[in-house]
């Protein structure tokens, strides 16, 4: 488990630090990258510090307070990963089906704004829910997860209405809008390239296909996560605790592995 967690940090970070580092690759596609690369070692370090120390203690205990922030964290990082991948949608397309006017579009500034939306549009949102989350009242404290997910809600007495329909509101405007956004715009590419010559196609390919494995690999595995807790299903303990380990181990381990930095 520690190799793991350290084999994540050092992978994202060493191409984080290569993007840096060369000013040739100080564009908006591989800046992209890099704040995806970041948010996904930010994504783990969410987890894994308190999950190693849970695996070596004989009581796994967390106060309820730590637990939300976990929870915070956890999710704001995740509807920022879901808006950074619209981002690079949007970068595609405009270098795709505009490419003469892509230097005006897609600016330094252009991009530092749509970075800085997608870290704090998320936290505000889910700063709301966590908010609301600490004000419910507990008729169990025993968490049926190994982190602090869409678990807390099986703990409360009764969830609030509030929380039911902002986190669905959440749900929309995090996931589903973004998730429509790039189906859409890489619908556009597709029909652009496809009408276009080999050239075109061979860099639609090479750019759009790792992305879109990231957000199909991503998107699986939050609707597994979002549906488990909404519909309160009883999987079996060793079934869950497979399918949360995917979120938390896989994907950020093999999200550089996506990523085309030729």
């Amino acid at each position: 488990m520690v190799i793991i967690y350290f084999l994540i940090i050092i992978s994202n970070l060493m191409i984080v630090y290569l993007i840096w580092t060369h000013k040739n690759l100080h564009e908006p596609m591989y800046i992209f990258i890099a704040a995806l690369l970041l948010n996904c070692v930010l994504y783990s370090t969410s987890v894994y510090p308190k999950l190693l120390i849970d695996f070596l203690s004989e009581k796994q205990i967390i106060l309820y307070s730590a637990c939300l922030f976990q929870f915070f964290i956890f999710y704001s990082l995740g509807g920022t990963e879901f808006l950074i991948l619209a981002a690079m949608a949007y970068d595609r397309y405009v270098s795709i089906c505009k490419p003469l006017q892509y230097p005006t579009i897609m600016r330094k500034n252009t991009v530092c704004v749509f970075l800085v939306l997608s870290w704090i549009v998320p936290a505000c949102h889910l700063a709301v829910l966590a908010t609301e989350n600490a004000k419910a009242k507990l008729c169990d404290f025993k968490l049926k997860s190994i982190f602090c997910n869409n678990a807390v809600y099986s703990l409360q007495c009764e969830r609030s209405r509030f929380i039911t329909v902002f986190g669905v509101v959440g749900l929309i405007n995090l996931v589903i809008l973004p998730l429509v956004f790039i189906v859409f715009t890489y619908t556009i590419i597709l029909v652009v390239s496809y009408q276009s010559c080999k050239e075109v196609k061979k860099k639609a390919a090479e750019t759009c296909l790792p992305h879109l494995s990231v957000l199909i690999s991503f998107s699986c595995l939050i609707l597994y996560d979002v549906s488990i807790a909404r519909l309160e299903s009883d999987l079996p303990k060793t079934a869950r605790l497979i399918m949360t380990l995917q979120i938390v181990l896989y994907h950020p381990l093999l999200i550089h592995l996506y990523m085309d930095l030729k």
